[in-house]
């Protein structure tokens, strides 16, 4: 199923645009986007779309951080209804919470988890798009406008312990620094942004429990809580295959349901949890062979498997040849 989003994604476009001497209307028109998309927030777009948008964008302004520039100025009413549950919730954390479980009414491309390791937090991204290789852009865009929302909850001086991107820097790291600040690591194994852990638990003097229980209903009745299994089951996936727990019943789990139930639904829509893996899997090698820093026991470990044999052998028997000769 194709990913869509809110066209609200693609809030500064035309701006940004016009400062690299673009035209923004003809970018649109080029990828076959609706030009509403520059001004109807809520329309749905394909992902595989928007994304194309940026990179051709960010292609012909010779400009790598085209997506960064368009996050810079990010407010939480770019993200609608879901901005309105953000900004009511008691902590930090619990905003970010709220984000893990609802972004997908945003964007359905994009998956968020928090990972904590002692005092830190790592805020952990991916951005899968359907078909594409090529995803930096809308990683950057991703990872800046969540970055915007820690800096609305605890000020504009506030920086991170350590943002990392998986992709290789660009020629010029001058907006990444001026964005994120002096600690920025590229060609790393995950999206994250690292902070401390007590930053998210930082009281929210501005929240109202009863606006949260109110934009949480609305949220609701705009959007539907009887999204696709699969699509469920998806989101889940790409976020727990580099961390080798991507099994049914940890899906299950998280869902709060027995694998039974999803193997049911599954079949109802004509899939399974293994072909939903191998999808991912596939979607994500093709990330990883196109960025081509990797070794292929790095590229097996993120794909969930334990060893380099396993993903051997998964490769072979899916494309009927090595990934040693694929990468060739």
């Amino acid at each position: 199923m194709t990913a869509v989003l809110r066209a609200a994604t693609l809030t500064n476009f035309e701006q940004v645009a016009t400062e690299c001497g673009l035209d923004a209307h003809g970018l649109v028109a080029e990828v076959g986007l609706p030009m509403r998309c520059l001004t109807d927030p809520d329309l749905p777009l394909a992902a595989a779309s928007a994304g194309a948008l940026l990179e051709l964008a960010a292609a012909r302004a010779h400009e790598p951080a085209f997506g960064l520039r368009m996050a810079a100025a990010r407010r939480l009413s770019n993200l609608g209804p879901l901005g309105l549950l953000l900004r009511d919730q008691p902590t930090l954390r619990h905003a970010l919470e709220a984000l893990v479980r609802h972004i997908h009414l945003h964007n359905e491309a994009f998956s968020l988890s928090l990972v904590q390791s002692g005092e830190f937090v790592c805020i952990r991204e991916e951005t899968v798009v359907e078909g594409a290789s090529q995803v930096r852009q809308a990683v950057e865009l991703a990872m800046g406008t969540t970055f915007r929302l820690l800096r609305i909850f605890l000020g504009e001086k506030w920086h991170p312990r350590l943002v990392t991107f998986r992709h290789p820097p660009p020629p010029s790291t001058a907006w990444h620094r001026r964005v994120f600040g002096s600690a920025v690591a590229f060609g790393q194994e995950f999206n994250d942004i690292v902070c401390n852990a007590s930053d998210l638990d930082a009281p929210n003097p501005g929240a109202d429990p009863v606006m949260a229980r109110y934009s949480k209903r609305l949220l609701e009745m705009d959007h539907g809580t009887n999204s696709r299994m699969s699509d469920r089951v998806r989101r889940l996936v790409v976020l727990l295959l580099p961390r080798g727990h991507c099994r049914v019943e940890v899906v299950a789990q998280h869902l709060g349901i027995d694998r039974r139930t999803i193997a049911n639904h599954l079949a109802a829509e004509g899939t399974t949890f293994k072909a939903l893996v191998d999808a991912m899997r596939t979607e994500l090698l093709a990330t990883y062979l196109e960025e081509g820093a990797r070794s292929l026991s790095e590229v097996a470990s993120l794909l969930g498997f334990s060893e380099l044999s396993a993903f051997s052998r998964w490769h072979r028997h899916r494309f009927g040849a090595s990934a040693t000769s694929r990468r060739r």
